[in-house]
């Protein structure tokens, strides 16, 4: 097993990412490490978002890696690799679940889980790749002004036992990196395109021009999403060009 081998708990942390990446700067930590927490004064998502989490309600963990086997050019294959991990872990609770381009997971149209992902790269080399998560679990008020989040509790009726949450979902995740490493990258763009939030479903979206009608067809390199518009123009946005309209 190479996630979840090593785990290092702390009650309280500011983020899990950045002591994770503290923690790197000391010492090269075995790979797989997962840094958990009860709780983060100041979790973090993409684009500056704050990651809101009730004390001892949630999964807050950061992984370790250290993919040398990708080019940097390439590193999106992790953020394919650990949303499905997560898509695993929970269908074994819930019917079905998606990915939300390019790496929230969502029921239905409720945000259940976010990944932060952040790699050190040095030339043609991942030094090291740092893979957030922030999942709900037993949370059933939510304070801030998210618009849709949702708990595992919220949609079963059911509490569930962390530490036991934190394994099954180290499994799941450990099964996806593995899948990398043996080369079958070409597996894991399959399943994560087919698990596409509103994937060839029309619906609207808004990037630097205009709010428009189109449907996501796959995903391009470097983890560009593919759009077509109700017109029949085909487009590649990149992270931050392209918002959904929910």
């Amino acid at each position: 097993m190479i996630i979840g081998s090593n785990l290092l708990f702390f009650k309280n942390l500011p983020s899990t990412n950045t002591h994770t990446a503290t923690l790197l700067k000391k010492n090269r930590l075995q790979e797989g490490s997962i840094i958990y927490t009860n709780y983060q004064s100041a979790g973090r998502g993409y684009y500056n978002n704050i990651w809101e989490s009730e004390d001892g309600k949630n999964l807050l963990i950061s992984i370790i890696l250290f993919p040398s086997f990708l080019n940097p050019e390439d590193q999106f294959q992790i953020s394919m690799a650990i949303s499905l991990g997560i898509c695993d872990f929970l269908i074994r609770y819930i019917p079905d679940c998606s990915i939300k381009w390019p790496n929230d997971i969502y029921v239905n149209n409720d945000k259940i889980a976010g990944i932060l992902i952040e790699s050190s790269v040095s030339g043609s080399k991942i030094d090291s790749t740092i893979a957030g998560i922030g999942l709900n679990i037993n949370q059933e008020k939510f304070l801030s002004n998210a618009p849709n989040p949702v708990s595992l509790s919220m949609l079963t009726g059911k509490s569930y036992d962390l530490l036991s949450c934190l394994n099954q979902l180290s499994t799941d995740l450990d099964k996806r990196y593995k899948q990398l490493i043996a080369g079958n990258s070409g597996q894991i763009k399959q399943e994560y395109v087919l698990k596409l939030f509103r994937l060839n479903k029309w619906c609207q979206f808004r990037d630097s021009k205009e709010i428009f009608t189109g449907k996501i067809l796959n995903t391009g390199e470097f983890g560009r999403i593919i759009i077509e518009k109700s017109g029949g123009e085909i487009n590649e946005y990149s992270f931050k060009e392209i918002e959904f309209i929910l």
